[in-house]
């Protein structure tokens, strides 16, 4: 595993004091909040990328044809 890398991060004050009283609260750091809610982002992105990835050969719909296919419905 490597060595933690150093970042300096500025936060809205208020953000950072909610921080503060969190990390106090779940006897978390404030590094160790930011590297989980990174983790989870990057997480949320990578299922993001596959999805684009297995849909990548469907067929293109042209947005005018889908709102002329609603109105055609009746949807709207």
């Amino acid at each position: 595993m490597s060595l933690p890398k150093r970042a300096t991060v500025y936060f809205d004050p208020e953000i950072h004091r909610a921080l503060r009283l969190k990390a106090v609260a779940t006897e978390r750091s404030i590094s160790r909040m930011v590297n989980d809610a990174v983790k989870q982002l990057l997480a949320e992105d990578a299922e993001d990328l596959a999805a684009f990835e297995e849909r990548a050969h469907e067929r293109d719909l042209d947005f005018e044809d889908v709102v002329k296919a609603l109105k055609r419905r009746g949807k709207i």
